[in-house]
């Protein structure tokens, strides 16, 4: 079983109050958000694998068994091109869980007009493959937001 860290401190809104259809829906795979505080941060690797996509906005871990989590930073962020976020680790790189992996600003991204609410995924999984899914309620980077079995 995976146990998955929220990647930022906030609230938790599930992925019912992403301000995004595709996330909202659960098109992409189960899981759930976090309205991140507005403050300067570091978002973590939510387990302990490889990095299989890295972008500035948004990136993938594999772990051990072969389950993909996207972190996706905001809604709509891949506009700004990288802007605002700095690159901790790059893709291919083996990392722990709560290990830093983007420097954000996320008062930053809102000033600019885009939701900071960051999306956890489980990629390709269906509903009943995650468990204890975290929907509401503040909660603490690194901190679980659900399990997949």
């Amino acid at each position: 079983m995976t146990r998955v860290l929220s990647p930022v401190s906030g609230r938790v809104v599930g992925l019912a109050g992403v301000p995004d259809p595709v996330f909202a829906q659960a098109m992409v795979g189960p899981g759930t958000a976090v309205d991140p505080e507005r403050i300067p941060a570091q978002a973590i690797a939510p387990v302990t694998g490889k990095i299989v996509k890295m972008h500035p906005h948004a990136y993938v871990v594999v772990d051990a068994e072969n389950h993909g989590v996207l972190v996706h930073l905001g809604i709509d962020t891949v506009q700004l091109k990288g802007e605002g976020f700095e690159l901790l680790a790059a893709e291919g790189d083996a990392v722990t869980a709560g290990q830093p992996l983007v420097s954000w600003n996320p008062a930053a991204i809102e000033a600019g007009g885009r939701s900071p609410i960051c999306a956890v995924v489980a990629l390709d999984a269906g509903a009943d493959a995650i468990a204890d899914v975290v929907e509401s309620g503040e909660v603490d980077k690194g901190a679980e937001l659900f399990t997949w079995s």
